[in-house]
């Protein structure tokens, strides 16, 4: 996947930054997920009234019911299950002009979004950030996705979290202000923004 999503990337461009997830964070995440309490309270209501229904002839028609009916739980336990797999293929890259993501199980997903593109920049560090040590990068665009929601690309899990937060920050405020005043029309000394973007 790494290679994969370095061939996205321009010939122009320089990689600044490049990583992956932390491991022990990602699988803490993955394991004690926002679905976690309405698994177990899921499972032990279908459990418990599964064993009531002790009826053999309705058994037939109760099982497959009751596998369906207990889908939140699969949910669950494939996003576990897959957390390895699904940490493989996360990898991270920031250059001089955008920010490159992959990720997926099964099918790979690859997001790549030029600095020009982006809105807004966060930290967010939530429990298990805290706990290992690590933050996450959490990245706006200007587009509208799905159910009319902005894109969101997020940085998870990493070590330098700081560091990166700042350099994609600088890199959006000077794309920012390098399209607000074009090189042509741009003073020598632009004292308000004080870039060092050269494009």
């Amino acid at each position: 996947m790494k290679n994969e999503l370095k061939m996205m990337i321009g010939s122009e461009e320089t990689i600044l930054y490049e990583g992956k997830p932390d491991k022990k964070c990602f699988l803490f995440e993955s394991i004690f997920h926002p679905l976690l309490p309405v698994a177990i309270i899921w499972a032990i209501f279908d459990l418990s009234f599964f064993n009531q229904m002790g009826i053999v002839g309705m058994q037939t028609f109760l099982i497959p019911f009751m596998l369906l009916h207990m889908m939140p739980v699969w949910i669950y336990l494939f996003g576990v299950i897959f957390s390895i797999r699904k940490y493989q293929n996360t990898y991270y890259i920031v250059t001089d002009h955008a920010v490159y993501l992959s990720s997926g199980i099964f099918a790979m997903q690859f997001a790549a979004k030029t600095f020009a593109e982006l809105s807004r920049i966060d930290l967010h560090r939530g429990i298990f950030d805290q706990l290992f040590h690590v933050g996450d990068i959490v990245i706006t665009t200007d587009q509208i996705g799905k159910r009319n929601m902005p894109v969101v690309l997020t940085i998870g899990s990493i070590a330098n979290y700081a560091e990166v937060y700042q350099l994609v920050k600088k890199l959006q405020k000077d794309i920012y202000s390098d399209v607000m005043y074009p090189n042509d029309l741009r003073p020598e000394e632009n004292h308000g923004y004080r870039t060092k973007y050269k494009g």
